[in-house]
């Protein structure tokens, strides 16, 4: 398998002349037929990759190679929501057994590094700065910590019912929570995050139209495009909002045929496997990419005007005999990664494009 050059290298291809032709090309099984991937998460260089799973294990790649690289276990304390630090051998992730620390680990000796207490129920998000070391925790106690690397005390905390997601902008100077349960999108200027949100989106009249049988549950995912203007709010139903980052209103709602995603959403009271959605945006922000129930991925294009219903539907289908129930898209290569019992690398099928 040879990885299409980076998003920024001299033989680049648009995202928009390969989007629809990403194939398969490897595949990744899990230990077991039981074990389930949980999260995915890229190193800002883009060449490895980091995958949690349900049997207490953190999964390295490189994606260059396209090669497993090692396993490293959590036997005693569980892992999900793994996340590369900036520094590429030093990881983050969540307890999902014992208790609820957050856990930084060095990947070249399994070692800890430090360990950051502060939930009392399962945490729902982690997000890491773009432009610093500081991140973002979110849980099932309805609280949010701010942390940075270098201390086990939280630097700040908010106290927010529901709020299970967190997202930064890509200028770091914004942060995003996210509350299923009072249909609310909360921004935050990060300078002055303990003063109240500067401004408020209202979800719940977004709900009430295109999700009218989850309200106030079954959110999945919160992410900002690339270029600070649009927010993506994942669902695990009948298709995703997309709204815009300035002032909240629905720019589309990503419609696809419901069908089940195989994890359960934070807040649902549904057991199952953990997720952090199916879906994502390409790095150009113009598309985003999703799951399609038991089969296959779809690809939305954010460009393309929806109906006068503000519905898009997906432009073109990826094909796939099996479920992509967490999906990302490299930062730096043309690569887009989809896990569910396995993890799977799609490139552009057509070489001479790129």
């Amino acid at each position: 398998m040879t990885v299409p050059p980076p998003v920024n290298g001299q033989s680049t291809a648009k995202v928009s002349d390969v989007i629809n032709t990403f194939r398969p090309s490897k595949l990744f099984r899990s230990q077991t037929a039981e074990t389930s991937f949980t999260s995915l998460d890229f190193d800002d260089s883009g060449e490895f990759l980091l995958a949690a799973c349900d049997d207490e294990s953190l999964q390295l790649y490189n994606c260059k190679e396209g090669k497993h690289i090692k396993t490293l276990f959590s036997k005693k304390y569980g892992a999900h929501l793994a996340r590369f630090t900036h520094h590429a051998q030093s990881v983050l992730y969540a307890s999902t057994k014992g208790d609820d620390t957050i856990r930084y680990l060095s990947t070249h000796d399994n070692q800890f590094l430090r360990y950051f207490k502060g939930h009392t129920k399962a945490v729902t998000s982690l997000a890491l700065c773009p432009g610093s070391d500081s991140f973002l925790s979110c849980g099932l106690d309805n609280n949010v910590h701010l942390w940075t690397l270098n201390s086990q005390n939280p630097q700040g905390k908010l106290h927010l019912n529901g709020a299970y997601f967190a997202s930064y902008d890509p200028s770091a100077t914004v942060i995003a929570i996210a509350s299923p349960p009072t249909h609310s999108i909360l921004l935050y200027d990060l300078r002055n995050y303990d003063k109240a949100p500067f401004a408020t989106f209202d979800m719940l009249p977004n709900e009430a139209i295109y999700t009218p049988t989850t309200i106030g549950k079954d959110w999945t995912k919160l992410e900002f495009s690339n270029d600070g203007k649009s927010l993506l709010v994942g669902t695990d139903g009948s298709g995703h909002f997309l709204l815009d980052a300035f002032d909240g209103h629905l720019k589309a709602f990503c419609s696809r045929k419901p069908g089940p995603t195989g994890r359960s959403a934070p807040g649902s009271g549904k057991s199952g496997v953990p997720g952090q959605g199916d879906v994502c945006f390409s790095p150009d922000g113009r598309y985003i990419i999703g799951g399609a129930g038991d089969r296959d991925a779809i690809v939305w294009d954010t460009e393309t005007p929806p109906g006068q219903d503000k519905v898009s539907k997906p432009f073109t289908n990826l094909p796939f005999k099996g479920r992509a129930a967490i999906v990302g898209y490299n930062p730096r290569y043309n690569l887009i990664v989809s896990a569910d019992k396995e993890v799977v690398f799609w490139i552009p099928d057509d070489p001479t494009k790129v």
